[in-house]
């Protein structure tokens, strides 16, 4: 058939295709205004997290550095993306279901599978700044102008949006409170040993002292005590910093690597004092056997005494952590009763149906044409 012939069948049959396609058009208007649930969602938006959040570990230990963020990942975009697998998990789908009640909503025994539900209603986006959006798909029950939902649906929407931010925010506080209370005990290890050697090293030095009388050192001695105390106290915070971090980075992470190598330099530094080098002008292993004795008990205590401080301070930092209760999401827009539903359209749809009606009904005339012309043909 020609292009024109095709004009033509469908010119014919114009009166009964306009018919089916207006009586189709009302019809999925009737049943999208009247019958069809009604779909709600209420968006929340969440600021990305701070490149200074604190998230567990030791933090500040080597001359302020802060290596708080290397625990979640690199990056406020790499933080947002975490938020956002937190709030498509099992975890805070529970959360919000037990708040909520939505498996009586749902009509679900099974919290699990009413979770399996939720999260398909979910929607969550982040943006090219880091900026997490998050709402959730709430519909009525048929004929939704009849029953009288959509004010209690709204609010839900809503309080749904709003509860997976409570559940992000939970979920978060309770993994850094873990992480801090893991780190607080490993200082707290460090600390007792730390106790332990300073003890046995101040007892030394006083029986050293009462044996051989007062017995003084020159005072370049001490400086040198003093250099050798502050670089070896540098090697057993780095040793900390790293034995903190390693059970949470990987081993090819820059910042860990970095570490490493600075704790290789300044044990390479430390060697070189107390084996003497051209570098130094006074060295221990020039200093009488007698007041070199001397030497190593002062400079040890000081080591201690240096390190002890330094694990105290940072113990009680991890404690406080451990048990303050602030919020650690910061919400930029809660989520509000929509004022709209988001589907369905009815003009829309009902327009885009009655277009794919009409085109039917334009195809079934040309067929039903050519088969009647074939069947012609063939008598």
């Amino acid at each position: 058939m020609s292009y024109h012939e095709l004009i033509n069948i469908i010119i014919t049959h114009r009166i009964k295709i306009l018919k089916v396609t207006i009586f189709a058009t009302v019809i999925i208007f009737l049943i999208l205004f009247f019958i069809y649930p009604l779909t709600y969602r209420s968006t929340v938006t969440v600021l990305p997290p701070e490149e200074n959040n604190r998230l567990g570990g030791v933090q500040s230990l080597l001359g302020g550095q802060d290596f708080s963020n290397l625990l979640l990942s690199e990056g406020t975009s790499g933080n947002s993306q975490l938020y956002m697998e937190i709030l498509k998990s099992r975890s805070a789908a529970l959360y919000v279901i037990n708040k909520n009640n939505l498996d009586s909503f749902y009509g679900i025994n099974n919290k699990y599978k009413a979770a399996e539900k939720l999260d398909k209603e979910l929607n969550v986006e982040v943006s090219k700044e880091g900026i997490i959006s998050l709402s959730v798909n709430v519909s009525t029950s048929l004929f939704p102008m009849f029953v009288g939902q959509r004010d209690s649906i709204k609010n839900l929407a809503a309080s749904l949006s709003n509860s997976f931010v409570e559940a992000l925010d939970k979920i978060n506080r309770e993994k850094l409170i873990t992480k801090a209370q893991k780190t607080r005990e490993f200082i707290g290890q460090q600390l007792m040993q730390t106790k332990t050697r300073l003890d046995s090293v101040e007892n030394e030095l006083m029986f050293f002292q009462e044996k051989n009388k007062a017995v003084s050192l020159p005072q370049q001695v001490n400086a040198a005590i003093d250099a050798a105390a502050n670089i070896r106290a540098e090697i057993v915070k780095t040793e900390i910093e790293i034995g903190t971090l390693e059970s949470n980075l990987r081993e090819d992470n820059k910042t860990l690597i970095a570490l490493k190598d600075k704790l290789q330099q300044l044990k390479d530094q430390y060697s070189k004092m107390e084996m003497g080098n051209q570098d130094y002008l006074l060295t221990f292993k020039n200093v009488p056997e007698l007041g070199k004795k001397l030497a190593n008990l002062l400079r040890e205590v000081k080591i201690q005494n240096e390190v002890y401080s330094m694990l105290q301070q940072q113990y009680y930092k991890e404690l406080i952590q451990e048990n303050k209760d602030l919020p650690t999401i910061q919400v930029l827009d809660s989520a509000v009763p929509p004022l709209g539903a988001v589907s369905p359209r009815p003009i829309f749809s009902s327009v885009m149906g009655g277009i794919f009606v009409f085109f039917l009904m334009c195809f079934v005339s040309i067929y039903d044409q050519k088969r009647m012309y074939l069947f012609k043909k063939e008598k």
